[in-house]
């Protein structure tokens, strides 16, 4: 349970590299998310080029920390996955937070930034990565090894539950 009480979104970073070991596991946790019909609509690319990260965190207004994050991934949906069309966002975001929930796991930091479905940051994204009609850019997830301690939030509330007998 660590990884979901734990998570929190952090946005300093230390100058340490993620390992390969660790890059994996993030995306095997991703890779494990469930998805509609079990279609997968999902593709990951891990950016660690620091000129993509930081043209990026000018394209996304809340995404400043990726100057100096060691890596981000950026999560996808295949366009060709046409069966998928009606439910990326759900599986996505699914695989989104299993990464973040790894990462966590892992001792890693990371924040999850949103891009779909804000068009400029779409856009924006496509055109940095040379996506055409291939690539949905769906959310960027910065990680790195946290440069900043932060609380486990103690969200459980009693009046936020309903029973159903």
């Amino acid at each position: 349970m660590k990884g979901l009480l734990e998570r929190r979104s952090i946005r300093k970073y230390k100058n340490t590299e993620v390992e390969e070991e660790k890059i994996e596991m993030l995306l095997k946790a991703g890779m494990s998310a469930p998805s509609a019909k079990g279609t997968e609509p999902w593709h990951f690319f891990v950016i660690r080029n620091r000129e993509i990260l930081k043209k990026l965190s000018q394209i996304h207004p809340y995404a400043k920390m990726l100057e100096n994050a060691p890596m981000a991934i950026l999560v996808c949906f295949d366009e060709e996955n046409e069966e998928a069309r009606d439910w990326f966002v759900q599986d996505l975001s699914a695989a989104t937070e299993n990464i973040l929930v790894m990462a966590t796991e892992l001792d890693l930091g990371s924040v999850w930034l949103g891009v779909y479905p804000r068009e400029d940051r779409v856009e924006g994204i496509k055109k940095l990565m040379g996506f055409e009609d291939d690539f949905l850019p769906f959310s960027l997830i910065a990680v790195g090894y946290a440069d900043e301690k932060k609380e486990p939030k103690q969200d459980f509330s009693d009046n936020k539950v309903g029973y159903i007998d």
